[in-house]
């Protein structure tokens, strides 16, 4: 299965925002990206040997960048985003709202939403390791898609890490598209809005990048 293998900071220093790629280590001191601009003098550059050249972006840029933005968030490769793209656009409603609503949609994105691993990566990494079941079948394919009705929950298992994620899901704020049970469970209640997304993203942007 193709995925990204490369450092995940250098993708946060690319498109110069937090992308939370590594859980706990994004919100502390060691991460490249400040928390806030306000009072540093410190300016993160993109990666690579010509990264502090200050580069005017083109319209083009600016599209692709936020598309690129929102596929790392999501962790997703080039052809699934744009397979999602069209899944969107043959949809009833905004395009856009549309694609941020299958996203976030996606097995492993409630997985993260439930607040049982600390970045999409690890999710996905928990998906593919079969640690959940879907309506109580067993569920190992991150880019599965739940629906309204939907039940994921974690399997029984003897993993210290594991139990200690559960026992965490007392002090997780869920989106309010899951009801989650704090015995390790989650039942899908409605679908995800526009408003539930709390990372930003310009979502026209993307649309204007492929529409051309």
């Amino acid at each position: 299965m193709a995925r990204y293998t490369g450092p995940s900071c250098k993708l946060c220093r690319r498109e110069g925002v937090k992308l939370y790629l590594k859980g706990d280590r994004c919100t502390s001191g060691k991460c490249p990206i400040p928390a806030t601009r306000e009072g540093r003098n410190e300016v993160v550059h993109a990666p690579g040997q010509h990264g502090a050249a200050r580069k005017k972006l083109t319209e083009y840029g600016t599209q692709m960048r936020e598309k690129q933005k929102a596929k790392r968030y999501y962790g997703v490769l080039e052809r699934q985003f744009l397979n999602y793209y069209k899944k969107a656009d043959n949809q009833d409603g905004i395009t856009g709202e549309n694609l941020l609503r299958l996203l976030e949609r996606r097995l492993d994105n409630v997985v993260f939403r439930m607040g049982l691993a600390a970045s999409h990566k690890e999710a996905r990494q928990l998906v593919l390791h079969g640690h959940f079941t879907l309506n109580g079948h067993k569920a190992n394919i991150p880019s599965i898609l739940v629906k309204v009705g939907d039940v994921i929950a974690v399997k029984e298992t003897n993993s210290p890490k594991i139990k200690a994620l559960v026992e965490g899901l007392a002090d997780v704020r869920a989106p309010k598209w899951l009801e989650i049970d704090k015995n390790g469970s989650a039942k899908v209640i409605a679908m995800p809005e526009r408003d539930d997304i709390d990372f930003e993203i310009n979502e026209q942007l993307i649309i204007e990048l492929y529409s051309k």
